[in-house]
């Protein structure tokens, strides 16, 4: 199908200024091109990194602002150079919209560590209009960033696997940590550390679980499958767990002293740094140089990672734990999610919801 003539409006909920708070907004579309596919929004999963965006936590948030990133829904219309994806399919758009296509990085498809990459939303498009992001009705997104959803998935458990899930698959597939039998370590059970959990299980991994506090022990062992629990305050448990992990996911969002994890590490070990963080972290060399270990990052995954983390979802028979929410509650939602109050993701049914501005 062509584009339509004239600029489509949609309705979405907007963050007006750092205090954070959505209400509707209806803002234009750009008529679907030969590259796009508009999709209407069933489900979407709500991130920590969209509770830092709506507050400007970063210091770079553009107003108004529509967020959301793990975004499940249907093809409405298709562009003329679209063969992958028909109307009426279910599909997943990410955090990603846009890139440069021809930097190292693109040239190997792992778009994602493009400089001039282009974020679902509080980003300019190539047409130099914002980009908005799925808490609203209606998207358009070029084909590159659109991914199948494969069949048999139910589609709200989807949406946090295109942020949490495949922010947790990359690393383990680039770093070499595919392999049955590795010990790796959580570092935080929120929406990502979750993910973790089930995708170093469904590999065949020891896996440890590391928090704060024991208030998720139970949760941890019995709902998530973990085989170990260690509280990070707990100092002889921690000295006893000392080089005992090839790897720690660590998904803690705020500033946290890194030598407690380090010293978890084995020879080797990494430490993969996943939590948006807007304050230094600290550590001293010895700690990684006296057992080489390494500190790195990984962020998101390509589009390629996302389809193939997908498939593994599937063929795994892995579920996400979600609450879902309606779009009149999201306010709420972005409150509980600060203090950490959710198990262990919300997922906002947009289908389900009135969207009407006033």
């Amino acid at each position: 199908m062509g584009s339509l003539e004239a600029e489509r409006t949609t309705v979405g909920l907007a963050a007006r200024d750092p205090s954070g708070i959505l209400s509707p907004y209806t803002y234009n579309l750009r008529n679907t091109g030969p590259d796009d596919v508009y999709i209407k929004v069933h489900y979407c999963g709500v991130c920590h990194s969209d509770l830092h965006q709506i507050k400007n936590d970063l210091g770079m948030s553009n107003y108004p602002m529509v967020p959301g990133h793990e975004v499940v829904g249907e093809v409405l219309e298709v562009g003329s150079n679209v063969s992958r994806f028909r109307v009426g399919e279910l599909v997943g758009v990410g955090l990603l919209v846009g890139c440069c296509k021809n930097c190292q990085p693109c040239q190997q498809d792992i778009e994602n560590y493009c400089s001039k990459k282009i974020w679902s939303y509080n980003d300019v498009y190539v047409d130099g209009k914002p980009t908005q992001g799925g808490f609203a009705e209606t998207m358009i997104v070029e084909q590159k960033f659109v991914v199948k959803i494969p069949e048999g998935l139910a589609p709200e458990q989807v949406a946090p696997l295109l942020c949490a899930g495949v922010t947790v698959y990359s690393p383990l597939v680039h770093f070499g940590l595919k392999e049955s039998g590795l010990r790796g370590g959580i570092l935080g059970l929120g929406g990502v550390g979750h993910m973790g959990v089930k995708i170093a299980k469904a590999l065949g991994h020891h896996v440890t679980v590391i928090s704060s506090s024991d208030k998720k022990k139970q949760e941890a062992l019995e709902h998530l499958g973990a085989d170990q629990y260690l509280v990070s305050s707990d100092a002889t448990a921690m000295q006893e767990a000392a080089d005992s992990l090839d790897y720690i996911i660590d998904t803690v969002p705020v500033g946290h002293p890194l030598e407690p994890y380090l010293s978890l590490l084995k020879l080797d070990g990494k430490l993969i740094l996943m939590g948006v963080i807007n304050t230094p972290l600290q550590f001293v060399s010895p700690m990684v140089m006296l057992g080489r270990k390494s500190i790195t990052g990984s962020f998101i995954g390509s589009m390629k990672e996302t389809e193939e983390m997908l498939e593994f979802w599937k063929e795994k028979g892995l579920s996400s734990m979600i609450e879902m929410v309606n779009m009149d509650y999201i306010n709420k939602a972005f409150e509980r999610l600060e203090k950490n109050d959710v198990r262990y993701r919300f997922v906002v049914d947009v289908k389900g919801s009135k969207l009407v501005d006033q």
